[in-house]
């Protein structure tokens, strides 16, 4: 028994030691990142539509474009981002090549209007950031579209 009581404390401090340790261990709290500055959405830039996997541009569309090249040449202070989204239906990577499309169609057209190329962006999000819910064609067609954001 005398043998038992060294070796117990040997064994018994040590272990005391690192279940104290492991007991009073906090948990680390990461901050999240900052959100990223918010977009602004001004009167006068208005988004464009498309017909089902489609990129080309309809005369509605035509019409709307030439208001947002209006805005955009007349604030300068400005440059635009113009998102490409997509309906739900197709692959995520066609979606993601349509949105580019789209977005690159409705850049090309403001370009040729006379806005210079260095003021505008595109991003395409295909159909991760829908407008409207829902599995329907009257859904489906307020996600086709080409979104304008002035930075």
């Amino acid at each position: 028994m005398k043998t038992m009581k060294p070796l117990l404390r040997t064994l018994f401090i040590p272990t005391m030691l690192f279940l104290g340790a492991c007991a009073c261990c906090e948990e680390t709290v990461v901050a999240p990142p900052p959100p990223p500055p918010p977009a602004i959405v001004l009167p006068g830039l208005g988004d464009v539509f498309y017909d089902f996997d489609r990129s080309e541009l309809r005369a509605d569309a035509v019409e709307q474009l030439k208001t947002n090249a209006n805005w955009i040449q007349a604030n300068t202070t400005h440059n635009v981002i113009i998102e490409g989204h997509c309906d739900e239906r197709g692959t995520s990577e066609y979606n993601l090549a349509l949105g580019e499309r789209r977005a690159n169609s409705a850049k090309d057209y403001i370009v040729n209007l006379g806005v210079a190329p260095t003021r505008l962006k595109t991003v395409s999000f295909g159909e991760e950031k829908p407008f409207a819910d829902g599995h329907n064609e009257e859904a489906w067609a307020q996600n086709r579209r080409a979104h304008f954001v002035a930075e």
